[in-house]
């Protein structure tokens, strides 16, 4: 055992003197965590910080289905023809039935969103954007006129 301990300590002493322990990321930092009680999901949290992952992934079904029926007016509001946002509300409406017909989670109320209120919703929005757009170039400055072009006729 002690042949075995000093190979490890000549491998770290031969790594220091060539420099491979230098600036590495998390030198002259504290250790994250330090001084805080013991948490059992911390190697799960820090996963999910590191990795960037949503939070809503790790809702249950129904608690995120009822998120996606929130957001979808933002979802919707970018999409170019009525078309595409019933197409985006029948996606939707499918997982919602698929839940329904096999659910698992907490019980939670989950309906089928109304296309036609949808389109409704997201017909509204267009109009006042496009009625806002007017006065917004109606108040932006008029370019000063070009009057170098005009010639005076000599009389």
């Amino acid at each position: 055992m002690d042949s075995w301990q000093a190979s490890v300590e000549a491998q770290i002493r031969s790594a220091q003197e060539r420099g491979e322990f230098d600036n590495l990321p998390g030198a002259g930092k504290p250790i994250p965590g330090r001084g805080l009680p013991y948490d059992e999901s911390w190697w799960i949290k820090s996963f999910l910080e590191r990795e960037q992952v949503p939070t809503d992934l790790l809702l249950p079904t129904p608690l995120l289905l009822r998120r996606r029926i929130e957001q979808l007016p933002d979802e919707v509001c970018d999409l170019p023809t009525e078309q595409s946002v019933r197409a985006c509300v029948a996606a939707l409406n499918e997982e919602i039935i698929a839940w329904l017909r096999n659910p698992s989670g907490p019980k939670v109320v989950v309906r089928p969103v109304n296309a036609d209120a949808v389109v409704r919703r997201w017909q509204a929005d267009r109009r006042a954007t496009r009625t806002a757009s007017p006065a917004a170039v109606a108040e932006a400055p008029t370019p000063p006129r070009r009057t170098w072009f005009r010639r005076r006729r000599a009389g």
